[in-house]
């Protein structure tokens, strides 16, 4: 009954002194604003950065030739494939060209890959079909086009069927790759893709420098990466000739990075909830200065130490709480304009930063409404009721 009564009397001042309350939430308002939007941000950020690199192979090994004078041939890289823990290896060429036709020219990136390509690192088609074994063993000149070279030389992306030159050879365009929206370099968009035996011939390349490869079990990569890393080892005699990239290990280090940088991010936000704590205990002492009467008559008529300074922590903490969950709303409401002007990303408080910040901003509530409850419980109340 009495914490019911001390709860009653505590929200009685608050509402008696509505600017004066809300000017003191202002500071738990900001710092909780400050702790829920940055690591929200992060996290939002961070998912989509995770979610592009598994879009671009999160179960993946890389591996690059480093040494010029090791060279390792497509039919040698065949014998990666039978290797434990290796499911499927994907080499891969690049270069740089100018395509050809109906009139027009456009500047192109040409990449010499397998059929396993497709799977390896996940290219759409719109139209046509994929490479198959047959087209790589007989050379044949066949190509698939990114839409922006599809526009670019025939002004629509149903070409299938027509023919574009490369260099003095016409290849005829089987597929259509599925349009990249990323708008970044390195856009599948004017990519022509090439049966990896023609790109060779095409570019002047037999070594093969750069292949991927995708593990057996998605779920250990470690012994795929070992197998490789024993066939370079015994093939170049150094591991200085090339360089091993696990994905994994990538996703992993930036998972560590980016939580790191949310605990940092959290901490400086939360020197903000620190001071907005400062202003509670100030305005809590003005309070204990203004309602000394009061505190000497509920004194006299028997109430006890505790109930004053129920009273009063119960007040700091309601404040420090009003604040949070205010603090909290705008978070939301910005983090929902956001979502609006970067639809590529996803910003949300989770339960885990919004249990954090509410959990913080009432222990603050607490710790700085320890001392005015106290000053407040300890005064006499002859002294208080002679106040003036």
């Amino acid at each position: 009954m009495k914490l019911k009564q001390s709860f009653k009397m505590a929200v009685s001042a608050i509402s008696s002194n509505k600017m004066r309350s809300f000017l003191t939430m202002l500071g738990i308002i900001i710092g909780v604003l400050s702790v829920t939007l940055l690591i929200s941000i992060v996290q939002g950020g961070t998912g989509s950065i995770l979610d592009s690199m598994e879009d671009l192979g999160g179960d993946q090994i890389i591996v690059t030739v480093t040494d010029r004078h090791k060279k390792l041939t497509y039919s040698e890289l065949n014998e990666l494939s039978g290797a434990d823990g290796i499911n499927q290896v994907s080499p891969y060429l690049s270069g740089n060209g100018i395509a050809k036709a109906a009139g027009n020219s456009t500047d192109i990136s040409i990449t010499g890959v397998t059929p396993v390509y497709q799977d390896v690192q996940g290219f759409d088609l719109e139209l046509g079909r994929n490479f198959t074994d047959l087209d790589l063993e007989n050379r044949l000149d066949v190509c698939i086009v990114g839409t922006g070279v599809a526009m670019d030389l025939f002004g629509t992306t149903n070409v299938c069927g027509s023919s574009i030159r490369i260099s003095g050879i016409d290849y005829q365009i089987i597929g259509v790759l599925e349009e990249d929206d990323t708008a970044m370099m390195g856009s599948d968009n004017s990519s022509v893709y090439l049966p990896l035996t023609n790109a060779q011939r095409l570019l002047k390349q037999t070594a093969i420098t750069t292949f991927y490869i995708t593990a057996a079990d998605e779920n250990n990569l470690s012994e795929a990466q070992d197998a490789i890393d024993h066939y370079l080892l015994q093939k170049f005699g150094s591991d200085d000739s090339y360089t091993i990239i696990n994905m994994s290990n990538i996703m992993d280090m930036m998972n560590t990075v980016l939580d790191t940088l949310s605990i940092m991010l959290a901490g400086i936000a939360a020197i903000s909830l620190l001071v907005g704590g400062i202003g509670i205990m100030n305005i809590m002492l003005v309070s204990v200065t203004e309602r000394t009467k009061e505190i000497g008559i509920r004194k006299a008529i028997g109430a006890q130490r505790s109930d004053i300074t129920v009273q009063f922590m119960i007040e700091s903490v309601l404040i420090s709480l009003i604040g949070g969950i205010i603090g909290m709303v705008i978070s939301q409401l910005v983090l929902s304009i956001l979502n609006v002007l970067f639809t590529d990303y996803h910003f949300a408080i989770s339960l885990p930063v919004g249990a954090l910040a509410l959990g913080f901003s009432i222990g603050v509530g607490l710790i700085f409404g320890i001392y005015p409850a106290n000053k407040a419980a300890k005064l006499k109340p002859i002294n208080a009721l002679r106040f003036e």
